[in-house]
Parts: C-alpha cells; sequence; structure tokens
C-alpha cells in the first residue's frame, strides 16, 4: 500500500477508504471560522486532571498545521519502504504473504516509489531495468512539462493540502476528547489523548460522514506538538456508495512516527487490519504491515536528466 500522507489524525484512515470510494465527484469542503492554528492553547488541566474540550480541539489544529508542514518536508527526503502483506481466509488464518521494498523519491514534485526487493530478494535483472525505465519516464515527462502545465499541477496539489486541513475541522468537531496522561514513546513524553464520536454530531463536509463510524486514541509529543503514534479502529460497518463496498467493524490502523534530522517527523511503522466487501464480489481481508528507514534529504530539480543522476545525488 502506497500512502504518501500518512501523518494525519482520525481522517488517516479515509486514505484507506478513499480507494475504495466510487461513487463521484464530492461536495467541495465547507470552511469555518476556528481559534488560530498558530497558538499553542494552554494544557493546564483542571483540578480533576481534565482538559477541555475547546483546549482539545485547538491543540488538535495546532497538530494539523505541523503535520501539514510535515508533509511538504518529506518531499526532501528519501527513503525506504517496506510493505508486507498477509491476505487471510474466513478464519482470520493466513493464506497468502507477499513482500515488497521500494526506494522512494520524489521527482518535479511527484513522489516515485522504485521497487527493489520482492520476498526479501533483489529483482532479476530484467525486472530491475523495468523499474529504471519506469522511473526515467517520469523524468523525462517532468523535464519536458510546460510551466504552465507545472503551475496547475502544484495548484491542485496545493488545493488538495488545503482541503485536508479543513477537514481537520470537521474531525475537531466530530468527537469528545479525553485526556489520558502521558506516555513515553522513543524516549520523549507524549500526551495521550483518546476521542469518542460525539453523541449529535452532523458533519457539514461530505466526506465527515463517516467519522461517527471511528474512534481513536493519539499520542502527542510534548514538546514539538507533533503526532507521534495514532490508533484508529472502526466501530461500525462503513457502507461506501450503493453497496458497492463495506469496511467492516474490527478494521484498524495504527501509525507511528519519528522525529528526523532535529526538523521534522515523519512515518516510521504502519499497521493496517482492513476488512472490505466490494459489491456483491468478495471479501478483501488484509493484514498489511509498512515500515519506513533511511531518510536521507535529497531534493530532485530540473537539471536531472536520468535516473543515473538521481543515484549520483542520492550517494553524496
Amino acid at each position: 500500500m502506497r500512502m504518501a500522507r500518512l501523518t494525519q489524525l482520525f481522517w488517516v484512515l479515509v486514505v484507506v477508504l478513499a480507494g475504495l470510494q466510487v461513487f463521484g465527484q464530492q461536495e467541495a469542503p465547507v470552511s469555518r471560522p476556528g481559534p488560530p492554528a498558530s497558538s499553542l492553547p494552554d494544557l493546564k488541566p483542571d483540578a480533576n486532571g481534565a482538559l477541555s474540550q475547546e483546549q482539545m480541539q485547538r491543540l488538535f489544529r495546532v497538530v494539523a498545521d505541523k503535520d501539514m508542514e510535515n508533509d511538504k518536508r518529506l518531499r526532501d527526503y528519501t527513503y525506504i519502504e517496506r510493505d508486507e502483506e498477509h491476505k487471510l481466509d474466513g478464519k482470520g488464518q493466513v493464506k497468502s504473504r507477499e513482500e515488497k521494498t521500494y526506494e522512494v523519491m520524489e521527482l518535479y514534485g511527484e513522489q516515485v516509489q522504485r521497487l527493489t526487493e520482492k520476498d526479501d530478494k533483489p529483482l532479476s535483472s530484467k525486472d530491475a531495468a523495468k523499474e529504471e525505465e519506469k522511473v526515467q519516464k517520469i523524468i523525462d515527462k517532468r523535464r519536458n512539462e510546460s510551466e504552465d502545465a507545472r503551475r496547475k499541477r502544484e495548484q491542485k496539489e496545493e488545493k488538495e493540502r488545503e482541503d485536508g486541513r479543513k477537514f481537520v475541522l470537521e474531525v475537531a468537531d466530530a468527537y469528545n476528547f479525553r485526556l489520558v496522561g502521558t506516555e513515553s514513546l522513543g524516549g520523549r513524553e507524549a500526551w495521550v489523548i483518546d476521542a469518542e464520536p460525539r453523541p449529535g454530531y452532523e458533519p457539514r463536509m461530505k466526506e465527515a460522514k463517516f467519522l461517527p463510524k471511528f474512534r481513536g486514541r493519539v499520542w502527542i509529543d510534548k514538546d514539538d506538538t507533533q503526532l507521534a503514534k495514532l490508533d484508529v479502529e472502526c466501530i461500525d460497518t462503513v457502507s461506501l456508495g450503493w453497496f458497492l463496498a463495506r469496511v467492516h467493524k474490527g478494521s484498524r490502523i495504527v501509525v507511528e512516527q519519528t522525529r528526523v534530522n532535529d526538523e521534522v517527523w515523519l512515518p516510521k511503522h504502519v499497521a493496517v487490519k482492513i476488512d472490505v466487501r466490494l459489491a456483491l464480489l468478495k471479501n478483501f481481508n488484509v493484514d498489511e504491515d509498512e515500515t519506513y528507514r533511511e531518510y536521507k534529504k535529497f531534493r530532485a530539480t530540473a537539471k536531472i536528466v536520468s535516473i543515473e543522476d538521481v543515484k549520483e545525488k542520492q550517494a553524496k
């Protein structure tokens, strides 16, 4: 599973759902006023150790803004992604497994995966050549892209990021948040916060109608106010379209992030358990485990003309 934007809050499972949505154009997100996200809220709890709903909403907006910045900075890095997929039978037993390892890079504003291993073994020379050819085609396409096409593409990407941020406002309104306490993650102290669907919540955005079907827990780094860990569970069946797909209760995603180069928080580990029925055909019961490592700073520019140049720059 390729997930270019893992580091989002409770809407991260929408990334999984998005691959299943086939029911036409979505309505435009509704923007509404809220507390400025630029200032960190006063997080002093009351006498009972609780934080107010307003404090929690403001905190999540701050984290969301930082998350968007992380997404931009991810483009400055290459890294290794290893995906391990287990397909399960009706009893939950593994019936097949597959491992794939990718080198991930950003080329001319597009994230590109280059497959390097299957089942933890290097690709054959033939398959490796195909991967090189695939990457080279992307480089050639972007190198010859007109200024107008590039500008339109970047504007579209920026709009998608802004739409994602607006969705955070919806998330902040959809849940009741409770401060559980603090916990050490990777030697750093984090707030632990539970979120349960808010009774009577009325979504303003079309996508937000799914939110009452999920609950979760987040860990937020106290020093950096960054999302350190996320655990989201589907608590009721989610139907997409007219019986086109159903995500079953118990589907779950866990995301862990790590601090890189003392400047950005990036994915470290993602575990997904999803039970989906597509139309009236068959169930897809899958466990997926993804790990991310070897983050290296790198920036592809218009000077790159071949995959060999990419490799040379990465080696420096």
